[in-house]
């Protein structure tokens, strides 16, 4: 990488509030390239349950990160840090824009930030802590929760991985996560930053997820699900584990009807489009646009800001 300082577009905001629209409008109009940082589109044959850009979309011009991994396999926060930087390193010398857009914040920051240096893994802590969830689920988000209430607000009780190592970290390190994460990172160099963040309106946004959450089953989600379990992945892989795909699985297993499926799809993913936006509110940098990213306003908008940080 040269010794110059490149300009970095990214876009963040809840899920279904149109990021990867602005990003589509935006590099199409200042000859951006845009990088996924959502971390179930980098997966493989899930598509219509990630709402990943279509095939078409993608192909319109240069997009990165989507379809890295089978549904089986991990993809850590270092992994795509690393991953990420070469790419956008990559997208710099060609003297194009990298659009990083998604929902994933701990991927984030881990691509700009780095991540600390944390404890090597203990297997007789993750044993203890694997032991202790499996008789009574929950343990570990109260646990905690009385440790270390910021990051049980980040980590959802349902996160077994998350929670053992924050509480493996906790353990060793004799602080709370927040303390042992302002140790030194190797943060992103030869970048300078424009972040701008899609806020619509709640109210119109549980619409859009309802909506979205509807349409996923009538696109074939199901059908998706089916396809990839008679290729082996079934609900013990980590990605099966995700909002939309657990409710598809449980209909195919006749343990709930399509309705219930849909509903509980939507009640999921709204409390997870609140999560993220209490990760993202919490940082100062991002300009946050009113409304979502397909209105003509927002990215008349955006292209403002764009032009000003460019100019």
């Amino acid at each position: 990488m040269s010794n110059s300082i490149s300009p970095l577009l990214v876009i963040v905001g809840p899920t279904a509030s149109g990021k990867s629209a602005l990003a589509l409008h935006l590099a199409t109009r200042f000859e951006g390239e845009i990088v996924n940082c959502d971390s179930l589109q980098i997966y493989r044959g899930m598509d219509i349950g990630t709402a990943k850009p279509s095939l078409a979309e993608r192909q319109s011009l240069p997009h990165f990160l989507f379809d890295v991994r089978n549904p089986d396999q991990v993809f850590t926060a270092g992994e795509y840090s690393r991953v990420g930087r070469t790419v956008l390193n990559e997208i710099s010398t060609r003297h194009k824009i990298p659009i990083v857009t998604g929902g994933a914040g701990f991927y984030l920051k881990a691509l700009l930030e780095g991540l600390f240096p944390g404890p090597q893994r203990s297997d007789e802590i993750r044993d203890r802590l694997n032991r202790l969830e499996a008789r009574r689920a929950g343990s570990l988000h109260r646990i905690l929760s009385c440790w270390d209430s910021d990051s049980a607000l980040r980590i959802h009780e349902n996160d077994v991985n998350k929670l053992i190592r924050a509480l493996e970290v906790i353990l060793v390190e004799r602080q709370p996560l927040v303390m042992a994460h302002r140790k030194e990172r190797n943060r992103l160099e030869g970048f300078r930053i424009l972040k701008l963040g899609l806020n619509p309106v709640r109210a119109e946004l549980r619409k859009r997820i309802d909506y979205r959450s509807q349409l996923m089953f009538e696109q074939g989600l199901v059908a998706e699900v089916r396809g990839l379990r008679e290729k082996g992945y079934g609900p013990e892989a980590k990605a099966m584990e995700s909002v939309g795909y657990r409710q598809a699985q449980a209909l195919l297993e006749g343990k709930c009807r399509e309705a219930e499926a849909i509903a509980d799809t939507a009640l999921r993913t709204a409390q997870y489009a609140k999560r993220q936006m209490t990760w993202f509110r919490r940082d100062a940098e991002v300009v946050w646009l009113d409304g979502f990213g397909e209105d003509i306003a927002v990215q008349s908008l955006a292209e403002s800001h764009l032009n000003k940080f460019l100019g």
